[in-house]
């Protein structure tokens, strides 16, 4: 309760800055004509290489080894960030990417309850509101659950929310350990896995595997380092509320983009959860403001 104002600030603006690098995923699929356990791949590797590269310029070369011996907070952070990835490929190939996004806007409240049974940390009954606001707002940006959705899709969907929310607590949990770190090997791991499933990979082009770059280095590698370095600073049922502004964003650079008009459902939907989080930040300053 007694953190300081502008660490607050800061946590906010990474965590927003993360769910900006997120939603870009939309524009770089689009662009990549293969499957998706290459495009995990390479994203993951050249992820995990910027922020190797982050790592070194931030603590030194020494600084190498938390990849080797991460810890424990570390190692249980790489890992649920590594089933969060894997699991969002199959969830999109076997149901509906309408349910697939329903499912993660209910990460705010997985995260509260998560933070509460091991940290005790009690979410703001104005966070709590504000998520459930901005899971409507999902809801109706994506048209709402559509019939037929195979349960295992829905199984793994589940799965990655549980894991994401659980390593947001776990990085507010260890903020000694060095998430920078964490962030590189998850892609590490998360690379792995899929050169055992991916079938494109010896057919990308250099044009292509320019595209992967960018995707790895902006989407992946900006979007987890900034997440896990602002989420240590929040509590977790508010970084996971200011990391769904991801989906509205999504229609927007597809729009930028492509050219693509966001439809008024969406422009509905888009505007509930901006101002939810809008209004969860607005409260919470002004609560903290009163002497």
């Amino acid at each position: 309760m007694g953190q300081p104002r502008s660490e607050r600030g800061l946590g906010i603006a990474l965590v927003a800055a993360a769910a900006t690098a997120w939603s870009t995923a939309p524009f770089f699929t689009r662009l990549l004509p293969f499957d998706s356990w290459t495009i995990l791949f390479w994203r993951g590797l050249f992820g995990g290489c910027l922020i190797t590269l982050l790592l070194v310029l931030m603590q030194g070369p020494g600084a190498l080894r938390q990849l080797v011996v991460p810890g424990r907070g570390g190692l249980l952070v790489a890992s649920l960030s590594a089933i969060g990835m894997i699991s969002f490929i199959p969830a999109l190939q076997m149901t509906n990417v309408m349910n697939v996004a329903v499912l993660i806007a209910t990460q705010p409240f997985v995260a509260a309850a998560l933070a509460w049974l091991w940290l005790r940390e009690a979410a703001t009954r104005r966070t709590l509101i504000a998520s459930f606001v901005a899971f409507a707002g999902v809801v109706v940006t994506v048209g709402g659950i559509r019939a037929g959705a195979d349960i295992g899709g829905l199984t793994l969907s589940c799965l990655m929310v549980f894991a994401i929310s659980a390593m947001t607590v776990v990085v507010r949990r260890h903020r000694e350990t060095s998430m920078v770190a964490a962030a590189a090997l998850s892609n590490f791991i998360g690379s792995l896995v899929s050169l055992l499933l991916a079938h494109d990979i010896a057919h990308v082009g250099s044009h292509d595997l320019a595209i992967l770059a960018m995707f790895g280095c902006l989407q992946i590698a900006l979007g987890l380092t900034f997440y896990m370095l602002g989420s240590r600073l929040l509590p977790s049922g508010q970084a996971s509320l200011v990391a769904t502004l991801e989906t509205p964003l999504m229609a927007f650079w597809i729009w930028v983009a492509f050219g693509e008009v966001p439809a008024v459902h969406a422009l509905i939907g888009g505007a509930l959860v901006i101002g939810a989080v809008i209004v969860d930040i607005v409260g919470e300053t002004k609560s903290r403001g009163r002497p």
